[in-house]
């Protein structure tokens, strides 16, 4: 197994110059990140996430610990480490002075890409801004200028891509046309580190997810075995009638009855309340089943279990 990211016992605290105290913004974080993988790392507004990629970037001086990238120490290969990489900040960042193609050519430059190894059109035509090429990104859309951001990170043809909240205040067919050029770079082999608030994304796009909460690691795991190991499934019945008191041969299984009084939904606890038990008291109890079903946990539902707890 080759690692895009080997990070060991990575630790930032910050002193507060006022009170001298000491605040934790990392506790120890180990995470390993298979190279080719589509990573997320998720977790709640000041878990942590910022941090470690800020330090990934260079821009945060960690307390200790280790970070390689790409096999790149960041202590002793920090430029190799960042050739490989390349990062779509949370924040909008743009260059007001030049226009967009000149924006990605002269950021090319600071990589050392020689100008006939340059994909500047290859780059704007990939992410829909040929058009926009000779704009001035100020003149951008904020849709247009997340585009932008994903076209400076790329122009180097880094191994690695970390996505920072690349889609925050995006439109739906924006973010739809965004995810389908970065699941397509996926699919040819670049690793792609992603943070978002929108779950939804991060469990149809990740193959593997780990979530942080003050600054520690508290899951990491594939996303079919988190959805596995940490979901629920209720199983949902619907009546004819609606129904005043529950009857008690189903009492044993904890239902829950529904505002309206004609749906019961149940949340098996083991293996032992299965779906053909609660049939049967049902039926035991004279009510009529018009309909079941079950409700499968998604992502935000063990996000929100793991993050609470």
């Amino acid at each position: 197994m080759t690692l895009a990211f080997e990070i060991s016992n990575l630790k930032k605290t910050y002193r507060s110059k006022i009170t001298n105290q000491q605040k934790t913004a990392l506790g120890g974080i180990n995470l390993d990140i298979e190279q080719g993988s589509f990573f997320g790392l998720l977790g709640p507004n000041g878990a942590g996430k910022s941090t470690m990629i800020n330090i990934i970037a260079g821009l945060v001086i960690k307390t200790s610990g280790r970070v390689l990238v790409n096999g790149f120490d960041l202590d002793n290969d920090p430029i190799n480490l960042k050739k490989s990489i390349g990062i779509v900040p949370q924040e909008v960042v743009i260059d007001p002075f030049f226009n967009v193609r000149q924006c990605l050519e002269y950021y090319a430059g600071y990589f050392g890409v020689r100008k006939k190894d340059r994909r500047t059109d290859e780059i704007l035509n990939a992410l829909n801004l040929t058009d926009k090429a000779d704009f001035n990104p100020r003149r951008l859309s904020g849709g247009m200028k997340r585009r932008l951001l994903i076209a400076k990170a790329l122009v180097h043809n880094p191994q690695i891509l970390i996505l920072d909240e690349p889609t925050a205040g995006v439109d739906v067919e924006l973010r739809t046309q965004l995810w389908d050029y970065v699941k397509e770079l996926n699919r040819k082999g670049t690793t792609i580190l992603l943070t978002t608030h929108y779950l939804e994304e991060a469990q149809e796009l990740c193959d593997k997810i780990a979530i942080i909460n003050h600054g520690k690691i508290i899951a990491n795991d594939t996303k079919n075995n988190l959805l596995k190991n940490f979901g629920t499934k209720n199983i949902v019945l619907e009546f004819s009638d609606k129904i005043s008191q529950i009857p008690s041969q189903i009492l044993n299984f904890d239902p829950q009855i529904s505002e309206s009084g004609n749906i019961i939904k149940f949340t098996p606890k083991n293996d032992t309340h299965n779906i053909g038990e609660i049939v049967a008291g049902i039926q035991a109890s004279g009510l009529n089943i018009t309909n079941i079903s079950t409700e499968e946990a998604d992502l935000e539902d063990i996000f929100k279990k793991l993050v609470s707890g």
